[in-house]
Formats: C-alpha cells, sequence, structure tokens
C-alpha cells in the first residue's frame, strides 16, 4: 500500500526542504549531518528552520541503483502488489468512519528513470470518510531484481464535498524525484529506507523495529510480520505493520487514528457458496438503503445478529458494523434523514465487504456499481449537490476497476450513462442527476 500518513488522506500534504548544508545553527548542535530536510510546522504548512532526527546514512538500504528485468512481477510476502487483488482497510480519522478500497487496476504504466523505460502496476487508492469519496491515489510499484519494491509515484486527489479540492501529494519518479523503496527485499532490525524521498512535495524515512512477527488476521494468525516506524515531514512519528499476503496491514492504534485491515482478496477468500445468512443480511440492508425506517433498522440488526452467529467476522468489520448500525437506529429514532442516510450508506458498504470472501471480486464490484448507482437515486431525489457529485466520482472510479472486464457494447451504454450524470453533477442539477440515474441503472443491469 502506499505508505501516506493518514491526515493526508483526508487533508493537504506538507512541504518540506532539503538543504545539502548542514541545518541551521541552532539546530546544528542537534543534528550535525551533511542532509538536513526541515521539519514542517503542521497548522501552518511553514518550516521551521529545524532539521529531521534522520537516522544515519550507514543504516540506509536504499541508496543501491535497482534493476528492473522483472519489474511487474511483485511478490515479495510483505507487499504482494501483483499477488493481491483488493484489500479492505476500515478503522477512523479525525473521529470519523474511515474506509479504503486497494485495488490492483489491470495494465502497466512505463516509467522513464534515468533513460530506462520501467514498468509499474498501478494500485487504486480510493479512500471514503464517513462512507464517501475522501481521497483518490493511483500508486505505481515495481520490484527490483533482488526482491525490494520499489516506489514509482502516485497520482492524488483529494475531494472535498465530491469534487477535486487539490492535487497535493502528486509526484512521479524520474521527474518530481528519484524512484523510492517501500519494502526491502528481506527487512532486518535497524534497516532504513526512504518510502518517499521528494522533499517539498513528500518525504517519509522508515526504520525497522521488529522482524518475524504473528499477528492476528481477518481470519486467524498471520506470521512474517513487520513492525516499522514512520517519520514524517511535521517530525512526528508512528508505527506501522506489514504482513504476508496484505501488505501494508496496520497504521495508528484504536485510541487515535486507525487504518486496519479488514479483510484482502484472494489472501482471505473461501471456496463454497454464499452463506444464506450472508444472502438474507444482504436483502435486509438492501432494503434498509432504500429506505431507513425503524422497521428496516431492526430488520437489518437481526439480519447482522444472525450472520454474526453463523459465520467467522474479521473483529474490525464487527466493530465497524455495530457502529453504524447503533448509528443507524440513532438516526431514525431523531428523525434525522441526512444522518439515517449516512449510516445506512455504511452498512451497505460493509455487507457487499463481507461477500468478498465468498464472491470473485468482479461480482463484488459490480454490487458496489448497484449501491452507489442507488445511493445516487437517494441523493438527488434528497437535493444533495455534494453527495450526488460524490456519488458519481466513486461510480466512476469503481468504473475504472469494472470496465476492463465489460463487453464493449454494454461498456459504451455505461460510459454514455456516466457522462450524462457527470454533467449533472458539475452543473450541480440534482433535478438532472434523478432523470439519468435510472439509465445507469438499466445500463449495469444489461452489463452485469
Amino acid at each position: 500500500m502506499n505508505n501516506r500518513n493518514l491526515a493526508a488522506a483526508v487533508g493537504v500534504a506538507l512541504g518540506a526542504a532539503l538543504v545539502t548544508s548542514a541545518c541551521d545553527a541552532g539546530s546544528a548542535g542537534k543534528q550535525a549531518r551533511s542532509e538536513c530536510v526541515q521539519i514542517v510546522d503542521e497548522s501552518t504548512g511553514k518550516k521551521t528552520g529545524d532539521c529531521m532526527p534522520l537516522a544515519p546514512k550507514k543504516d540506509r538500504v536504499d541508496l543501491g541503483k535497482p534493476a528492473f528485468s522483472r519489474s511487474t512481477s511483485i511478490t515479495n510476502p510483505l507487499h504482494p502488489s501483483s499477488e493481491v487483488k483488493q484489500v479492505i482497510y476500515g478503522g477512523h480519522v479525525d473521529g470519523k468512519p474511515f474506509r479504503t478500497e486497494f485495488t490492483l487496476l489491470p495494465g502497466t504504466k512505463t516509467i522513464t528513470l534515468k533513460g530506462e523505460q520501467v514498468k509499474a502496476r498501478t494500485m487504486q487508492y480510493m479512500a471514503l470518510s464517513d462512507g464517501r469519496i475522501a481521497e483518490l491515489a493511483l500508486d505505481w510499484f515495481a520490484q527490483a531484481d533482488d526482491g525490494s519494491v520499489w516506489y514509482l509515484g502516485e497520482d492524488v486527489f483529494n475531494y472535498r464535498d465530491g469534487v477535486v479540492a487539490d492535487t497535493e501529494g502528486t509526484w512521479l519518479a524520474g521527474k518530481t524525484g528519484p524512484a523510492a523503496m517501500i519494502m526491502p527485499a528481506m527487512p532486518e532490525t535497524g534497516d532504513v529506507y526512504r518510502p518517499e524521498n521528494v522533499p517539498e512535495v513528500v518525504f517519509e524515512e522508515v526504520t525497522v523495529k521488529a522482524t518475524g512477527q504473528t499477528v492476528d488476521g481477518p481470519y486467524g494468525p498471520v506470521k512474517g510480520a513487520i513492525t516499522v516506524n514512520e517519520l514524517h515531514m511535521d517530525g512526528t512519528r508512528e508505527d506501522k505493520v506489514f504482513a504476508p499476503g496484505y501488505g501494508e496491514f496496520s497504521t495508528g492504534n484504536a485510541q487515535g487514528d486507525l487504518e486496519a485491515v479488514s479483510l484482502a482478496v484472494p489472501t482471505d477468500a473461501k471456496a463454497g457458496p454464499l452463506p444464506g445468512e450472508l444472502t438474507a443480511l444482504s436483502g435486509a440492508v438492501r432494503a434498509v438503503h432504500d429506505g431507513p425506517t425503524d422497521a428496516t433498522a431492526r430488520k437489518a440488526r437481526a439480519a447482522w445478529d444472525a450472520y454474526e452467529a453463523s459465520d467467522r467476522v474479521p473483529r474490525l468489520l464487527v466493530r465497524q458494523m455495530e457502529h453504524d448500525l447503533d448509528a443507524l437506529t440513532r438516526a431514525v429514532a431523531a428523525q434525522d434523514a441526512g444522518a439515517g442516510r449516512g449510516a445506512a450508506l455504511r452498512v451497505a458498504q460493509n455487507t457487499v465487504d463481507l461477500r468478498l470472501r465468498y464472491e470473485p471480486l468482479v461480482s463484488v464490484e459490480a454490487d458496489r456499481m448497484d449501491l452507489w448507482a442507488h445511493q445516487l437515486t437517494i441523493d438527488a431525489d434528497a437535493g444533495d449537490k455534494g453527495s450526488v457529485a460524490g456519488d458519481v466520482t466513486s461510480l466512476e472510479l469503481t468504473w475504472d476497476r469494472v470496465r476492463p472486464g465489460t463487453p464493449a457494447d454494454k461498456a459504451a451504454a455505461v460510459d454514455d450513462a456516466l457522462r450524462e450524470l457527470r454533467e449533472a453533477a458539475d452543473g450541480k442539477d440534482t433535478a438532472a442527476a434523478a432523470k439519468s440515474a435510472p439509465r445507469l441503472l438499466a445500463a449495469l443491469g444489461a452489463a452485469s
């Protein structure tokens, strides 16, 4: 996973400055080094004049020149970017439910590094705060011949009220700065590397704290994990865990901001039919999504209790579903339509995630397209311009993952419907969006 600071998922990347001589006189006594990346005050975005406490250069394991002859086969177990098709992360950031869909996209991107053409795999990072689009990033990774994984840049789009607010944090290796190691081939305690190394744009320095750990995975213990400590541009630090079969496994902690794996495929996939209790839950949640009422909320809660009692459910997904069902119950009791719509959306998202374990990814992605199309209808009828804009964006981003496997004639119909909805969203015309939504639903039905 791209090694971004959690705060940047809903905010703006901070600046930094690289100075080739020692830091200013005030901090030179604290850190006598030939390199200085200045700490930036997060509240003002201004350089403080103090140097970050960088690790000694001798500890760096990312200073060699990587060779990329098989760059798109990314099999490093701690960053298996071409093996894992999708990872779902959950948690909370800034006091709000936070959820991420991290998905391998088809095809490759060619990036020029000092005259060498390197093919990279693309991962789509789609982050949602309180159920709504907060950030999109397209991350490019390549594996070197020694097994280390390198981060070759990202296109970042930060959203506010469903529209792009800025693209802070965007960078490209070979243009903005150098390629950056994001995972050594065989990390050892004390190893230091920089997953992002473009001062004034993005910068992180990582130190491996422990290896050979066992962590609680979504469906059982996972061996071979590592814990690293990450130094950010504002001088703060946080621990991250990486685990085989998942890549980035968790960031932060339950007491503060947290982003952790809910489940991943194919790592957590299970053969066999969809459990009947999960099918029943999906039906009950669809009813509450279409109309949050006391009756539909109670049925969704009962269906969830029955499913949880019948199947093994990852603890993080249990906490998320309980939180969102409680929020739904409170919103319905308070007759708060907006809060009810938001809680129903999150409950629906959680339920679709649970289907990942049993159904092919392509089927689950089709469910997500249907979910967002229905949400669009609900938000358009409510006259919520910002949510409509976000719904259309979420549809477009999910469609980027679904379209490659869709027959051309059916894909064209969905493309046309999405273009019509984009025009309505950009024009803040919720009435037009409400009229166009049935066309999209029909096109999606034909494409499924």
